[in-house]
């Protein structure tokens, strides 16, 4: 399995994993044990595409060379991009769109048998329960609460990917937070498209606070982590919760995407410089040490360069402790592609460079008043290249953020939390050492 994307697409692929294993498949990490391929494949912008069509190749390749008996392609691209997959690859033995997701199995029992597979059905038809054999390490999961997005934000291909907005039942997503904190997780991530929204379908509220509390009574978990928060949804309740509940790391990940109004505006997001400042004053005033992480998008179709100045300035503002930016993807079926006074991708990309360089500075900054502290940190082994311990701490989300390396006069346990004592920081990473 090569599941590429975020993590709510890993998810997915932990379920069919799950299925597969149900049904007989032996599961290799090694792709010289095995007879056939899953590909779950990112379809959301330019680069993500680029890599699912790379890994798609590469596997035909190998295919071709007598290596692989069939190459099955799932998830977003094949979503997407369903008649073009099928006309334009034809060495692929499966297509499988979201909605036919649980014909894995006898999709590719048909392929073994020399049949091609091309099968897709409503996006409703993805199944958001199951069983999930974990891809990552044993002591921390992601938790998907909810499918598909309702914002239609006028850049973004998930609605037309994974459909409208639809919430799991609080019970069910307890039961598995329960059987994954059994099988030894300790680090729960929460996520889905927009997370914030989350119960607002079912339950006719914005439940996650709701369920947070119920999350963080189970016993055997440590840390509860809130992924993807949409900024006109996070409320005082939700924020009070997160002051409260000592599992809830103090961590918000709020994706604004610019500050400018008029972009804004453009993007089908609301707010603008002012009342997204205020936000973030409020987060920081009613949870005291958090830690705040955005996104942004530059390049975005008719970004004056007084727009992009005035974003520079909002960011060296707000001073956010984690920021991704990214260069805009003009993409087909989107409100924004048609937009005029599209911008070339030399002016998107220098742009998102220069955002991250200021923010290089204000990690620096950040860095540096963070030694002689002491910080709780979840091991995830020894890295050879540095010669150190390395972890993450509750500022860091796994695969998206930095790294806390640190020395030892012990083996640590990876999944285990430890003290470590801040001594030094780099742009990005923390370094220190164990202390009892």
């Amino acid at each position: 399995m090569v599941s590429l994307g975020c993590s709510k697409n890993q998810v997915d692929a932990e379920r069919l994993l799950a299925m597969l294993s149900r049904d007989g498949f032996a599961i290799s990490p090694d792709v010289a044990d095995c007879d056939v391929v899953v590909i779950n494949t990112c379809g959301f912008i330019e680069d993500a595409k680029r890599e699912s069509i790379e890994s798609i190749l590469e596997f035909a390749a190998l295919k071709e060379a007598g290596d692989l008996r069939a190459v099955v392609v799932t998830g977003c691209l094949a979503e997407r991009y369903r008649e073009e997959m099928a006309k334009e690859m034809p060495e692929l033995d499966v297509i499988l769109g979201i909605g036919k997701n649980a014909n894995i199995c006898a999709a590719v029992r048909r392929a073994l048998d020399g049949e091609k597979v091309v099968e897709f059905g409503p996006k409703s038809g993805l199944s958001l329960e199951g069983e999930r054999i974990l891809a990552g390490p044993p002591y921390s999961a992601y938790l998907k609460v909810a499918e598909g997005c309702n914002n239609r934000c006028s850049y973004c291909a998930i609605p037309l990917i994974r459909g409208d907005f639809r919430s799991r039942r609080m019970e069910d997503i307890v039961a598995e937070a329960e059987a994954l904190a059994e099988r030894g997780v300790t680090e729960l991530n929460v996520v889905a498209q927009d997370t914030t929204r989350y119960g607002e379908d079912l339950y006719g509220e914005l439940a996650l606070p709701r369920l947070l509390d119920r999350l963080c009574e189970i016993g055997k978990l440590h840390w509860v982590r809130v992924l993807y928060c949409y900024p006109e949804r996070v409320t005082d309740r939700l924020l009070d919760t997160m002051a409260r509940q000592p599992k809830l790391v103090k961590y918000m990940d709020v994706p604004v995407q610019h500050a400018v109004g008029r972009v804004l505006q453009q993007m089908n997001r609301k707010g603008g410089e002012e009342s997204l400042e205020a936000l973030m004053q409020r987060i920081r005033r009613r949870v005291p040490g958090v830690v705040l992480r955005t996104t942004l998008i530059t390049g975005f179709p008719g970004e004056a360069d007084e727009d992009f100045a005035r974003l520079c300035e909002f960011v060296k503002r707000c001073r956010f402790d984690r920021l991704g930016c990214f260069a805009y993807s003009r993409e087909e079926d989107t409100p924004a592609a048609e937009m005029e006074d599209q911008l070339d991708e030399e002016t998107k990309r220098r742009r998102a460079e220069i955002i991250m360089e200021l923010q290089m500075e204000i990690a620096l900054e950040a860095g540096k008043s963070r030694v002689g502290k002491d910080l709780e940190v979840l091991c995830e082994g020894f890295d050879d290249e540095a010669g150190l311990w390395a972890g993450r701490s509750y500022m860091d989300a796994p695969d998206i953020d930095t790294k806390v390396y640190f020395s030892a006069e012990r083996d640590v346990r990876p999944g285990a939390y430890v003290r470590v004592r801040v001594t030094a920081s780099d742009e990005y990473d923390l370094m220190g050492e164990m202390v009892p």
